[in-house]
């Protein structure tokens, strides 16, 4: 094996190491914000048991 084949092959092993952890970044954020997304589904699911909420308004002619 020659040195150039030994950092050769180094080079490529790091940069999989790096884009494999801009993926996880990635999936992390995206699941941080399906979180989020979520939590505000289920705010919004909460506020609309409320059967009186926004059934009555007045109105002036």
């Amino acid at each position: 094996m020659d040195v150039m084949d030994i950092a050769s092959m180094s080079l490529r092993m790091n940069q999989t190491n790096v884009m494999r952890d801009v993926n996880v970044a990635l999936l992390d954020n995206a699941l941080d914000q399906q979180q989020a997304d979520g939590a505000a589904l289920t705010k919004m699911m909460e506020a609309s048991v409320q059967p009186n909420l926004g059934q009555n308004f007045d109105v002036r002619v």
